[in-house]
């Protein structure tokens, strides 16, 4: 291992993962590949694992036991919809009919405009969720065992992770982790519920949806650590991309700017990493489109390589 790591032999790091679909999902396990190969292995450095969004998938799969390696390799793959999602991968006859996409994020952006703060906004996503169960409900069965099948484990990992959605009545953050009693797989999925994109994910009788409501990172969850590093999808200057979370509003104290300035007052390293210009080219304009993962994975894993240095704790 590179000697540089020889000051993170203490641990004490948590490394914080956020929303960005699949492409988003595929760049971090990209970054985190081409770390590991520069001498910084967070499958193995991170005593705590934050995931949001896509960046729950891409958490799991850190903290499944797989070595950096074989997550990249897995993130060059595109997925297939298994045969066995369900009776399971219905035609597009079968399929609910979903909000158009613009029409969707516009909707969101004006609740945003509307909220008067945070907890009413996240309240009112909440609602506009449920209201859209309706349309939606009945592919979420299926969404679940698909979001099943590509975790590499169901079971929760032994160390820490947390992944974070919104309770839809309340409006509240919820960190699921092992003592939670929620299966992975019910949490991952909670995690990935967009507002009127997907159904709600019922677990115990309670709706929940998409941590990045909230925050794209939801950073302050690794609020304590030493060291706080945070491969942010959508995050970076001037990138407002359609369609994104980006759009939606932040109220102070839940952007990603606001959270990594707590950490770091409250006495936290933070480093931050977001796409550089060949990753944001990789990652394209639809970040849902399962076909960018090869090139968003190629891209951060070169980034990863890059970024490396940054890693190193000052003398």
């Amino acid at each position: 291992m590179n000697q540089n790591t020889e000051p993170y032999s203490s641990h004490d790091v948590a490394l914080v993962l956020g929303g960005g679909g699949a492409a988003g999902n595929a760049w971090q396990l990209g970054v985190i590949a081409g770390l590991a190969d520069a001498g910084y292995d967070l499958t193995e450095l991170a005593d705590l694992v934050v995931g949001t969004s896509a960046g729950s998938t891409a958490g799991a799969s850190v903290r499944s036991g797989m070595s950096a390696a074989e997550l990249y390799a897995a993130a060059l793959v595109v997925p297939a919809r298994p045969a066995g999602a369900g009776a399971a991968a219905p035609g597009p006859a079968q399929r609910p009919p979903a909000i158009p996409q613009q029409e969707l994020f516009d909707r969101l952006r004006a609740i945003g405009d509307a909220a008067g703060s945070a907890e009413e906004l996240h309240r009112a996503l909440g609602a506009f969720a449920l209201e859209s169960d309706a349309l939606l409900r009945p592919g979420a069965d299926q969404r679940r065992a698909l979001v099943a099948s590509r975790l590499p484990s169901q079971d929760w990992p032994e160390r820490p992770l947390l992944v974070a959605a919104l309770n839809a009545h309340t409006g509240e953050l919820v960190a699921f982790d092992r003592d939670s009693g929620v299966d992975l797989a019910d949490a991952v999925t909670a995690s990935t519920a967009l507002p009127g994109g997907t159904a709600t994910h019922i677990v115990d009788g309670v709706h929940y949806i998409n941590g990045g409501v909230r925050s794209a990172e939801n950073a302050d969850l690794a609020a304590g650590y030493a060291t706080v590093i945070v491969l942010s999808p959508f995050g970076g200057p001037d990138w407002q991309r359609p369609g994104q979370f980006e759009g939606i509003r932040r109220f102070p104290g839940y952007g990603l700017d606001d959270q990594v300035e707590a950490l770091r007052a409250q006495g936290s390293r933070v480093v931050v990493i977001t796409p550089d210009a060949a990753s944001r080219e990789a990652m394209g304009t639809n970040q849902m489109d399962l076909a960018t993962r090869p090139p968003s994975a190629r891209a951060g894993y070169a980034q990863g390589r890059a970024e490396a240095e940054r890693l190193t704790p000052p003398a």
